[in-house]
């Protein structure tokens, strides 16, 4: 069934009125016509804007056809325009076309009439399609240009990590030694720890910039929700300012949930600073974080939420809210209601994109004038799968009396590295780059158990050094080590045991771990090899 075609009709005859909706409605075009007469109740229906097509006759007593032409095309410019007249000439008709009329019929061949409308119907949906193609490619350009400035910035965070986590691997090493040296007592030992933990906290401060750019390498861990809001909570504090009323309200059964800390925090800043935003005049802030159960699964999600315990995370404002129109287009990408130049859109899409990705989904409620809540819900885990793994491998001796290959291109990274593994009893020979490196081990091939190397030199890379030296030593294990987030992905088509991977900042405790780990995977694989009943026999010389 066609819907209604809403007509304004501007004509003093109640029988040419009727004869004309008569004509529509028998000719496949059911119409509501809304009749007038007067330029007042002309004017009125045009501020009102709620019609899809309008008729004019030309003679109207007080009122001519080409003034209520310029009136509807400055209220209503989209509208046909059509006139049905009986005094109307061909002249005036050519010269009410040129001002924007969309066609004319004579009162007396009123056959016309079916065909124009259909006509302008037609256009005026050509018109429309036109429209939003042209609003889609515009809203595509600007999403490309809004992607172009992120990757740019991806870039320029990426180089501004590798040269902090360079400094930082050097403040956070060497702060670890003198706390080791100094002994418990000593005066100076607090001020180094504070210098450690301030090492720790630009370490995730670069996190954070990565997770922004996206060339954060997820590290989803067994997390208390409780400890990520505190942690931040004094950042958020200053983020919402002084005229808005913080409150936390915490978990007392401390929940945890499996999700990357740096993208968590990502999530809760996004979400303080549109409340912020929702809030110019002041107001009250509240996070809150529970353990519930769920028995239906939230709005916004990737696939449904079974039922089962779930931790929460609540941000709510008493801010200005939003309308269901609003909602509805909230967590899609560069969507926004704030001012050009004032927000990209990527706020609560990023939110969501990371709530879905640790398999949680989030509810929203809002009304225009009363604030906003958002409810996030992820799946509970039971314990921290971190507590008693670290500690254990941190326990066992990290000791050893293998030679190890040692290719860094920062002075400063080198020569800490090279000093605390010559501490625990390793044989270490250094290479600045690459090239030094290929012309130590071409001349002593056999005697190294491990190649630890930055990824990006210049010259030669580690991926690239790491393969000339298989070539000569199949066996020869390797430790990257890289201040990029992206050089991760330098593991992907490695023999399992045989390489593994180290990123920087990373302290001389976490070094020491990391090489007999891998030097120990070596040795086990070999214990395995010389059981193995189809390994060859040893022959007696």
């Amino acid at each position: 069934m066609k819907p209604l075609l809403r007509l304004l009709h501007l004509e003093d005859d109640p029988v040419d009125a009727d004869l004309i909706a008569t004509t529509l409605i028998e000719g496949g075009i059911p119409c509501q016509s809304q009749v007038v007469d007067t330029r007042q109740a002309f004017v009125s229906a045009l501020k009102e804007c709620r019609m899809d097509l309008i008729l004019a006759d030309y003679s109207i007593p007080g009122f001519d056809g080409m003034t209520a032409l310029t009136l509807a095309r400055q209220h209503c410019p989209d509208v046909p325009f059509l006139f049905v007249s009986a005094t109307i000439g061909e002249e005036l008709a050519i010269d009410a076309m040129h001002h924007g009329a969309t066609d004319y019929v004579l009162k007396q061949r009123l056959g016309r009439l079916v065909p124009s409308v259909q006509r302008a119907l037609r256009e005026l949906d050509d018109r429309a399609e036109r429209k939003r193609a042209e609003e889609a490619l515009r809203q595509s350009e600007k999403q490309f240009r809004q992607s172009q400035k992120m990757e740019a910035v991806g870039r320029l965070a990426g180089g501004i990590a590798h040269d902090f986590n360079n400094l930082l691997t050097v403040i956070m090493g060497y702060s670890q030694v003198l706390l080791t040296e100094l002994g418990p007592q000593h005066p100076l030992r607090g001020k180094i720890e504070e210098t450690l933990k301030a090492g720790d906290r630009a370490a995730t401060l670069i996190r954070q910039l990565l997770t922004f750019s996206s060339k954060q390498a997820l590290d989803p861990k067994a997390l208390s929700l409780n400890t990520v809001v505190t942690s931040l909570e004094s950042l958020l504090r200053r983020l919402i300012g002084e005229d808005i009323h913080f409150i936390s309200r915490l978990d007392p059964t401390n929940a945890r949930l499996r999700a990357d800390q740096s993208q968590l925090e990502q999530v809760l800043a996004n979400l303080v600073v549109n409340a912020r935003d929702a809030m110019p005049k002041g107001g009250t802030l509240t996070i809150e974080t529970a353990q519930v159960e769920l028995t239906r699964s939230p709005v916004y999600h990737l696939a449904p939420l079974p039922p089962g315990q779930y931790v929460r995370l609540t941000v709510s404002d008493t801010g200005c809210g939003m309308d269901r129109k609003t909602q509805a287009h909230i967590f899609e990408p560069f969507f926004t209601t704030k001012e050009e130049g004032k927000g990209t859109g990527l706020g609560l899409s990023t939110v969501f994109g990371i709530v879905t990705q640790c398999g949680g989904a989030i509810d929203v409620n809002s009304r225009v004038g009363h604030g906003t809540r958002f409810d996030l819900y992820f799946p509970s885990v039971e314990t921290d799968i971190l507590t008693t793994a670290v500690p254990e491998a941190l326990a066992r001796s990290q000791r050893g009396t293998e030679t190890i290959l040692l290719v860094e291109d920062e002075t400063s990274v080198r020569t800490l590295v090279r000093d605390e593994l010559r501490k625990l009893g390793y044989r270490v020979v250094e290479a600045k780059n690459g090239v030094d490196a290929c012309l130590l081990a071409t001349q002593q091939a056999g005697s190294f158990q491990l190649l630890l190397t930055d990824v990006v030199m210049p010259g030669m890379g580690g991926r690239e050094l790491a393969q000339h030296l298989s070539a000569i030593k199949p066996d020869l294990r390797t430790l990257f080590i890289s201040g990029y987030m992206d050089d991760i992905g330098i593991m992907a088509g490695q023999e399992e045991g045989m390489s593994s991977f180290l990123q920087k900042p990373f302290t001389p405790e976490v070094l020491a771990c990391a090489v007999r780990n891998l030097l120990d995977s070596s040795a086990v694989s070999a214990t395995s090899d010389a059981s193995s009943p189809s390994a060859s026999p040893e022959i007696p010389r």
